[in-house]
């Protein structure tokens, strides 16, 4: 029975967590841990404990007042390493106030904190839902595992986060329309829409910062300054909350860097910002009259206090916080529903899977550069060198969790045999093992038995938790052992030996980069690795407000945090002199206007890392507003310190910018293309003379910002002067732009500033002259481009020059267009539709591809039953990387996955990738992700296609849109409407033979799981076109005439049991009435497909380990509850 709220809070306000956690189910733990953070120690003592998952009280440490939050991340950090799954109690010395802690480990993504607060003034009863839930009966006592304690907790833990969001979200919508109808003195929507957010945005930066000190030490400044705004109105009913307070506090306070004694009088004690937020944007220069009522900050501030703001990005408070992730994650749905642009905000998981798999391969590769430039023999990157020597030393603590997960020989140097032998499976059932037999898996399919997939039904039976991750069955499982044992021997033979693998063999290559960094004894090797983070240069071509720039981040950070002290070592250890170039960046980090390490981390990568560009200038906006955030996050209001110790924000405005990414110059060779009469060849060579002197200009105001300057008027100068040069420049090539590609005339005309408008040109080779010329490109591009046909968007837009105009998808540009400014060494990860590999519209893509770069990873997805973009429908993905540079030209895929909802957090760990050998098909790259499934493709390559067969008067029928099922049939299905009457659905096609043996045969072969493997392996997945009939594999002349009589018996069984299974379903479309069909359940016909099966794979000379493959592929979702039933689909 679960504790009630009465019960809880009795423990709770009394401190009695150990009676609690008893009360509800959990054992008793006397484990004593004490751990030191800073010369101080903290006494941790255990409370709780249920399968290995423990929960600890952390008492104070010599003070009354709880650890603050960074030092409660520090024991964290620490705990963890003895105790991986755990929760921590903090409690101050007077028993007020309590933490509850829990790292929320997501597989592949960085751990994030979540904390409750609990004060005895307040009532527990978000406390109490969240730990209520964690009750354990004596019933599950002896089936529970830790991965179900650690998901329970986190579930509990967790649950807040997205309520809020979602609260907030649906509010924010209609504030943000309540206040767009206050403005007044902007005469078009675009600019009323892009300053109302820049507005918002402002004002939510100045809460976030209030809470934290850092406005007058007031948490309330701003509403405390309306209401005195409204007692001045009384006296003076011309005074303006916005023009006379905002506007000063925002240009004059918060932009700039001396206050005048009158200026402190009015808006209190607050630091210079800098960052380009708070200075008077181009729409305040334009628009001079501009006003908001009051009653708009009112209402809006209203909202805002209904929520807690706050900077760290713990996932957790008080039920109604409001942190920058949060914001980040509002803001983007909230310009993508807004503009409908096809974009969709991508999950953590996801920009992490791919930055890290680009941004980390880049800096090993530029590195190795670096030594071959010098001692390439002898350095780390040989086979014998230290690095790989590491690795291959390491045994699998580089491989997944989730790989190794429940597997009982993990941890051993073990590679014996996969067989009913092997360490591997000994703790399996003797059901499950009687399916391994090496001799039956390598002999060809005869028609005689034994056979192995009956051997292995078995195998298709849910998995215990304990062995099994979730809905995993043992087929799986097995599969998973394989691989974990296949990956570990590569390891231990010294096979890994380059950073794609660690790509493509999926291991943990954030690990992997933090340890090389932390236990390096090659000073060298940290001095170019430290040059390679300071100056790789990562885009998001289309970055909305910032999710795929903060994964570079989350990703770059903990690697500078450990150069940094790494050179610290080093220079203790050999004294001073010894690396001066370790002593200048020591000197830089640890140079007084940085207010700590992490802030100048942080900046370094914002202005030398970090590059945006988006359609939208709202997202533009967002996406810096989130980057200042992250900066004012690590640092604490000091009054006693200058500008209250806290350096000023960094400009973003020229790494974050606004545009079409589609439209423009792209490259020099463009502008020297230029041809006619729209420009001169002296014009073209002062284009590219301002080019350079704009990319000078723009090298200076970084180097200004990134060392001490107080000279602001120099600063705010060059910035005008820079802004001023890329106006003039990219005027100058908007008009060329115009004439020479949209035949543009008058550039006076209203025609050209419409064009301007709707186009919104950018001009990559100037805007980044520095990055796009100077350094040939940038190094990763990384994002999630909108999916919108181009049929819609040249409704507003034409985009011109594109080898993939044909592909129809303005994804593909945008592919194009970052493979023209990408490095000689770079790389492309994205997230874009499935369609891309597998549709011939997508050839022209497929083709650069192959042709631009040297290795190509895709993972493709389905968005049955689970999704990556939740929420959405016909959503199915691939997610590629792609690189220039690699040893080998290669081809890596995975299979067409599908997962259930509670595998999400496994599933990037999980992924598996093989080499896509000799498998060659115009308009399609095959999703093949095991060895299995390439040899079956690879060996049906061998016949003749079924195209060479189809004519004759002998029909089949065959429905188009099928998902599981291939539904082929001798007569077409029953179908009527109120329109037609009985007829032909229009989904349902045919095909000709040219006698009924051939027809027969044909008919097993469309409704077998051959065919289902080699459509889910070609085809998009959802439609079954000709082509992949056309191409199937037949060779139909070469059939013996006892497969031909067995296969058309098993073909009429067939038919009559889908006959027998069908059901007749009624329904009403508006263009047809009513429609009445027969529905046919294949998978209650699945005993006679795989006998099909059978029957085929002596046709096609399969082994028996293949036809287990084929029978079995994608079995879970195919047959879905009846194989949990262990139904089987018998009739």
């Amino acid at each position: 029975m679960a504790i009630t709220k009465a019960e809880f809070s009795a423990y709770i306000k009394a401190f009695q967590f150990r009676e609690l956690f008893n009360e509800m189910g959990w054992n008793n733990d006397r484990t004593r841990q004490p751990v030191v953070i800073d010369d101080v120690a903290f006494n941790l003592s255990g409370l709780a404990e249920k399968s290995g998952f423990r929960i600890f009280i952390c008492e104070p440490a010599g003070g009354h007042k709880l650890p603050d939050a960074a030092t409660r991340k520090k024991i964290e950090g620490k705990v963890t390493k003895l105790f991986q799954e755990h929760l921590i109690i903090f409690i101050d010395e007077h028993k007020r106030d309590q933490v509850w802690q829990l790292a929320v480990r997501k597989a592949g993504s960085p751990t994030k904190i979540s904390e409750t607060r609990f004060s005895l003034s307040q009532d527990p009863e978000l406390l109490y839902q969240r730990a209520s839930g964690l009750f354990f009966t004596l019933d599950e006592e002896e089936k529970v595992t830790i991965i179900d304690v650690t998901k329970r907790v986190a579930d509990n833990f967790q649950q807040n986060n997205e309520r809020v969001t979602k609260k907030f979200y649906e509010s924010f919508k209609k504030e943000h329309t309540a206040f767009l109808k206050f403005i007044e003195g902007i005469d078009d929507q675009i600019n009323m829409d892009w300053y109302a957010s820049l507005m918002l945005n402002r004002l939510m930066f100045c809460y976030f910062i209030q809470k934290k000190g850092f406005l007058d030490n007031n948490k309330n400044y701003l509403q405390d300054k309306l209401k005195a705004c409204k007692e001045k109105k009384g006296k003076n009913k011309f005074y303006s909350f916005y023009r006379d307070f905002l506007l000063a506090l925002f240009h004059k306070g918060l932009g700039a860097p001396e206050h005048t004694k009158n200026l402190e009088v009015e808006i209190g004690q607050i630091p210079y910002l800098n960052g380009g937020l708070f200075d008077e944007h181009e729409i305040e220069k334009t628009f001079k009259d501009i006003a908001i009522d009051d009653k708009a900050f009112e209402k809006l501030f209203d909202f805002f206090d209904q929520y807690e703001w706050h900077l760290d990005t713990c996932e957790s408070a008080s039920g109604k916080d409001i942190n920058p992730d949060v914001i980040g994650y509002i803001f983007e749905k909230y310009i993508n529903d807004r503009a409908q642009m096809g974009a969709y905000y991508t999950k953590e998981d996801i920009t992490d899977y791919i930055a890290k798999n680009c941004v980390i391969p880049w800096l090993f590769d530029e590195v190795k550069r670096q030594y071959r430039g010098h001692r390439f023999d002898s350095c780390p990157f040989a086979d014998n060198g230290w690095l790989w020597q590491m690795m291959k030393t390491s045994g699998d603590e580089y491989i997944y969790d989730a790989v190794k997960y429940g597997i009982p020989t993990v941890g051993a140097n073990n590679h014996s045999p996969l067989n009913n032998h092997s360490p591997l499976h000994d703790d399996l059932p003797e059901e499950i093992q009687k399916g391994f037999d090496p001799e039956l898996e390598k002999k060809i399919v005869d028609g005689d038995g034994p056979w192995l997939w009956e051997l292995r039904k078995s195998w298709n039976k849910p998995a215990p938790s304990d062995i099994a991750l979730p809905t995993e069955i043992y087929r799986e499982v097995i599969e998973r052992r394989k691989r974990y044992a296949d990956i570990k021997a590569k390891i231990t033979n010294g096979e890994i030996k380059e950073i794609n693998d660690f790509i493509t063999y999926n291991l943990n290559i954030r690990q992997f980069a933090q340890d090389v960094i932390e236990t390096t004894e090659d000073a060298e090797f940290i001095r170019y690795f430290y040059k390679a983070l300071s100056g790789i240069t990562i885009l998001d071509p289309t970055c909305g407000s910032g999710a795929f720039l903060f994964a570079a981040m989350n990703i770059l950070e903990p690697l500078y945090e450990a150069c940094i002290h790494r050179m610290k070592n080093f220079i203790h250890e050999s004294g001073k002199g010894k690396h001066k170039f370790f002593e200048e960046t020591l000197a830089q980090a640890n140079a007084p206007e940085h207010p700590n390490l992490q802030y100048f981390i942080f900046k370094s990568i914002i202005l030398n890392n970090l590059y945006g560009v988006d359609i939208m200038k709202e997202a533009v906006e967002i996406a810096k507003l989130r980057l200042f955030l992250k900066l004012a996050a690590t640092v604490d209001a000091d009054y006693r310190k200058p500008n209250l110790g806290l350096e000023p924000l960094p400009d973003v405005d020229f790494n974050i910018r606004s545009g079409n990414t589609l439209v423009g110059y792209a490259t020099k060779k463009q502008i020297e293309d230029i041809a006619g009469m729209f420009v001169t060849e002296a014009h073209k060579k002062r284009i590219l003379e301002q080019c350079e002197i704009v990319a000078r200009a723009f090298k200076r105001y970084k180097e200004i910002q990134l060392s001490r300057s107080d000279d602001f008027d120099g600063f705010k100068k060059a910035k005008d002067d820079l802004n001023e040069r890329l106006k003039k420049l990219t005027n100058d090539l908007d008009g060329i732009l115009y004439m020479e590609q949209y035949k543009g005339v008058n550039l006076e005309e209203k025609e050209y500033k419409n064009w301007l408008a709707t186009h919104q040109p950018f001009h990559w080779f100037a805007e980044f002259y520095e990055i796009v010329e100077g350094k040939g490109g940038f190094d990763v591009v990384i994002g999630n481009p909108p999916y919108v046909e181009y049929s819609q968007t040249k409704k507003v837009y034409q985009i011109l020059g594109y080898e993939t105009i044909s592909c129809g998808n303005i994804y593909v540009n945008t592919i194009e267009r970052c493979s023209n400014i990408l490095a000689s060494s770079g790389s492309i990860g994205m997230i874009v539709q499935l369609p891309i590999v597998c549709t011939d519209r997508m050839i022209p893509i497929q083709k650069m591809f192959m042709k631009r770069f040297a290795l190509n990873i895709f993972a493709t997805f389905d968005d049955r039953p689970g999704k990556l973009f939740d929420g959405l429908e016909h959503i199915r993905a691939t997610i590629l990387i792609v690189k220039k540079q690699a040893n080998d030209k290669n081809v890596f895929s995975t299979s067409y996955t599908r997962w259930n909802a509670e595998y999400r957090s496994f599933l990037f760990d999980s992924l598996s990738f093989i080499k896509n050998e000799n498998l060659t098909f115009n308009g399609t790259i095959p999703k093949v992700g095991n060895i299995n499934h390439r040899t079956i493709l690879n060996n049906l390559q061998n016949f003749k296609p079924l195209a060479n067969y189809l004519s004759g008067d002998h029909v089949i029928y065959f429905h188009n849109a099928p998902q599981y099922w291939i539904r082929a049939t001798t007569k077409p299905p029953y179908f009527w409407n109120e329109k037609d009457g009985v007829k032909i659905s229009v989904q349902i096609k045919t095909l000709t033979f040219s006698d009924k043996a051939q027809k027969a045969v044909a008919c097993s072969m469309l409704n077998s799981s051959i065919f289902y493997l080699w459509f889910l392996s070609l085809s998009d997945c959802r439609h079954l076109n000709m082509r992949e009939i056309e191409w199937m594999p037949a060779s139909l002349n070469t059939f013996n005439d006892d497969l031909v009589r067995l296969l058309a018996e098993k073909v009429s069984e067939l038919m009559n049991s889908y006959e027998q299974n069908k059901f007749r379903k009624e329904t009403y479309y508006k263009a047809t009435g009513k429609v009445i069909y027969d529905e046919y359940y294949p998978k209650l016909s699945k005993p006679l497909i795989d006998q099909i099966d059978c029957l085929l794979a002596q046709h096609y000379g399969f082994t028996h380990e293949e036809l287990d493959f084929i029978i079995n592929y994608d079995i879970k979702y195919r047959m879905g509850k009846e194989l949990d039933s262990g139904e089987n689909g018998s009739e």
